[in-house]
């Protein structure tokens, strides 16, 4: 495998290395702000430099390159793979509800023999993450994994791009197929958010939109709870997310890592509603969740050494880090020390690459389920033999 690394900034050309000596490029990791993806002279640059090559990507509420955090600049990480081939598949999304049938329908788009890993982009406001999750899974066999997250728009949430080999725009989802027994795929998921408050039952939802906890509009005790930070709605939510446990969870700590941390993506005032990036089911429990800078950054390090653990000290050559926005927004200048503490586990020879997301998509850690994440760092590495 060869990886290498081009930054885009505004209003300069990039430049890419005169040659690949494998493919020429045969996978090309496309990540930016929405601004900059709109503009499809970006993407036709790209294009041009690796007329074959299959290029995915999506919009973020910033870019990871090495351990630097951009904003507004535009990533492409290019993939050569020695013995792997590669397969990619994309599907337009609308609404929430077909999120289930979009996951179906990547994976059957996609050949079966031989897969290994399948990573994900997905537009990261038209979809509901866990039902998107669920039917990638049911589709796949149970060997093979999926890794991937929802794209985001900084803390607008406007509009999120996907890039499935064209021009980005909005409800896309891409999947890329990795096939053979030469590549090796590794991946966890920690946060390191801390609890506070009473645990409410959710007594009325739809999907991944939440009406009532303990029988009361939510969004009103939701605003209860966050003082004068209610006013900056939906964008200050993600200072303050919730963790949703099950009815038999109740009561246990929070912190332990048994709870699914959940992101409003957005308010609905009329109906005191509030949509979130992944499912709110009834009778489940939800928790108010703050941050604890020293225990975000540990989580990163903790998510690396999952991922190192399954590789047996064989040294990574790619990491894909999808962190989520909340995390950027709370760890403000300090953000690049999760991407260093990553580093400082994985070693220097592996190439970072990855951007901050609305929703991360892997299991916790090798056996456990896969799932919807929100405010984790969420690693995927990869090796060639």
């Amino acid at each position: 495998m060869q990886v290498s690394q081009t930054i885009f900034l505004d209003g300069q050309a990039p430049q890419f290395p005169l040659s690949h000596p494998l493919n020429a490029g045969q996978l090309v990791l496309f990540f930016g702000s929405s601004s900059l993806l709109s503009n499809p002279a970006n993407f036709q640059v790209v294009r041009t430099a690796f007329p074959d090559g299959i290029i995915v990507g999506c919009s973020t509420a910033g870019e990871i390159h090495g351990t630097t955090v951009s904003d507004d600049t535009l990533v492409a990480t290019v993939v050569d793979f020695e013995h792997t081939p590669l397969h990619f598949s994309k599907v337009d999304i609308q609404e929430a509800s077909q999120s289930f049938s979009a996951g179906q329908a990547l994976i059957e788009s996609l050949p079966a023999n031989d897969l290994t890993h399948v990573l994900i982009f997905s537009d990261g406001l038209k979809v509901n993450g866990t039902e998107l999750t669920r039917g990638l899974k049911a589709q796949l066999p149970s060997h093979v994994e999926v890794t991937g997250g929802l794209s985001a728009d900084g803390a607008n949430f406007k509009k999120t791009l996907v890039c499935a080999n064209d021009l980005p725009a909005e409800g896309q989802i891409v999947a890329v197929g990795l096939y053979g027994h030469h590549i090796k795929v590794s991946y966890g998921s920690l946060g390191g958010w801390d609890s506070f408050g009473p645990d409410r039952q959710i007594t009325r939802s739809i999907g991944n939109v939440l009406y009532d906890l303990d029988g009361q509009p939510a969004l009103e005790l939701y605003k209860n709870y966050l003082g004068e930070h209610a006013a900056g709605l939906p964008s200050t939510a993600l200072l303050f997310p919730l963790s949703l446990r099950n009815a038999w969870q109740q009561g246990t700590d929070t912190n332990s890592g048994s709870g699914i941390v959940r992101t409003i993506l957005g308010v609905n005032e009329a109906d005191q509603s509030m949509t979130f990036a992944g499912d709110m089911p009834e009778g489940a429990y939800a928790r108010l969740m703050k941050a604890n800078f020293e225990r975000l950054i540990d989580g990163a390090s903790e998510a690396a050494k999952i991922c190192a653990t399954p590789m047996q000290n064989k040294v990574a050559e790619l990491a894909l880090l999808i962190s989520c926005v909340g995390r950027k927004l709370v760890l403000k200048q300090r953000i690049e020390e999760e991407v260093e503490a990553v580093r400082e586990v994985l070693g220097q020879q592996a190439m970072l690459a990855g951007f901050y997301s609305y929703g991360e998509i892997s299991p916790h850690m090798f056996g456990s389920p896969c799932e919807l994440h929100n405010q984790t760092m969420t690693i995927t590495t990869f090796r060639e033999t």
